[in-house]
């Protein structure tokens, strides 16, 4: 199967997860979506992504991000939480990867202190309705910006648009994540957030390994 064929198969799926969601119905909802997220595994996979140490990590971050994504499909807090640690260490797995692909200190160190801007903002709007997750949600807002650092750092150093793609793309996700999950619960916040996701996470898979 071409690399394009895991693209559209991943969307797919993507596109029934979001349809089954407007419906409510549940089951469906989370076959697609782990099947959604089984298909930026399987690109990882086919575009050969973990066969390098740089690679490897990508690939553990697209391990926990699948574990993530079916965490998340519960109600439930405990389970919220641990999609949250699956997900903030999915993103220390994609940052320790761009760190050992090759890093540009100054250019990583000059996009983190512009990213304390977003972060500053988030922050602000999310504190107040954080209640008892002010601290995850502090470290995640954290280790995501830091994640996002990292990928222009290692572009400045080796290159690879699709790497920052993914990155920026799996960014704008969480923000959405966040609208859901702290600000006001709509349809829009998975309909837009959810296509992003996928992107990023296949801009990821197919040039991680790079």
């Amino acid at each position: 199967m071409r690399l394009e064929a895991h693209w559209l198969v991943t969307l797919v799926f993507v596109a029934i997860c979001l349809v089954a969601q407007r419906a409510g119905r549940r089951g469906p909802e989370g076959i697609a979506k782990a099947a959604a997220s089984l298909g930026f595994l399987a690109t990882a996979v086919h575009a050969g992504t973990g066969h390098s140490p740089h690679g490897l990590a990508v690939m553990v971050g697209l391990g926990l991000s699948w574990f993530g994504d079916v965490f998340l499909l519960s109600k439930e807090k405990r389970w919220f939480l641990a999609g949250l640690v699956a997900f903030l260490l999915g993103h220390v797995a994609y940052a320790v990867a761009f760190v050992l692909r090759g890093v540009s200190v100054p250019a990583a160190a000059g996009a983190l202190v512009v990213l304390l801007v977003p972060a500053a903002l988030v922050w602000r709007v999310l504190a107040p309705r954080a209640g008892s997750m002010k601290g995850p949600v502090a470290a995640y807002i954290t280790v995501i910006s830091t994640m996002l650092a990292a990928s222009v750092g290692t572009v400045a150093a080796v290159g690879g648009a699709g790497i920052l793609a993914g990155a920026v793309l799996f960014y704008i996700s969480d923000l959405f994540v966040a609208r859901e999950c702290f600000v006001t619960h709509a349809y829009l916040n998975r309909l837009i957030g959810l296509p992003i996701y996928y992107l990023g996470q296949l801009f990821l898979a197919s040039y991680g390994g790079t």
